[in-house]
Parts: structure tokens; sequence; C-alpha cells
């Protein structure tokens, strides 16, 4: 089995203001369903109130992420699936559930992580 990142910028979502509780209950249902099927692995959100650093080989930090890199906000959800089909059907109900298309990506396998 594969992890799938299943994801979306904040700007994706297009959300009218009566509809945010709505959105947030779907959304949360959905991750209950990956839960309960046993495929969860984890989900959140970028907090966007607190700035990304950048921190060098030696440890040095400084302000903001890669200069040339678009920004990198919004939420995701990270699942263990069988096939891409079926990475396919739980973005299609992310979609649906937050009002927004999702991106798709499967992580490499590495066997020494």
């Amino acid at each position: 089995m594969a992890k799938y990142l299943i994801s979306f910028p904040s700007a994706a979502m297009k959300v009218p203001a009566g509809e945010w509780e709505a959105v947030g209950r779907d959304a949360h249902a959905v991750v209950e369903e990956a839960k309960a099927a046993g495929v969860y692995v984890f989900a959140g959100g970028i907090d966007e109130n607190v700035p990304p650093v950048l921190v060098s080989a030696e440890g040095q930090v400084a302000a903001g992420g890669y200069p040339w890199a678009p920004p990198l906000n919004g939420s995701f959800a990270v699942l263990e699936l069988p096939s891409r089909e079926e990475a396919i059907s739980w973005a299609a109900r992310l979609a649906k559930a937050c009002r927004c298309d999702q991106e798709l990506r499967v992580f490499g396998f590495d066997p020494r992580a």
C-alpha cells in the first residue's frame, strides 16, 4: 500500500460565509470515515498565522521560506491506500466536503525511512 497526499491551497476555497460550518462538518466526517476504514495516517492544515523559517545545515534560521517557491498553505490529508483509483475516490470525497478540487500525489517508497 502507498501513502497519498490529498491537499489544496487556501486560495482554492471559495466558500460563501454561511457555508463554513457545513464545510467543517463535512470535511471532518470524511476524516472520520477514513479513520473507520483504517486508511487514515494524519491530516491537518498549515497554520498561516505562524510564518515559515528557512533553516540551514548549520542551524541558522532566516525568516520566510524559499523566496522562489510558491507559498505552502492550505490543508492536507495523508491516507494509506491500496491503489491510485482508491486515492482518487477519497480525493473526490474530500473535494465534495471542502467545496474545492484536491491535488493528489503519492509518496515515493523508501525502505530505509
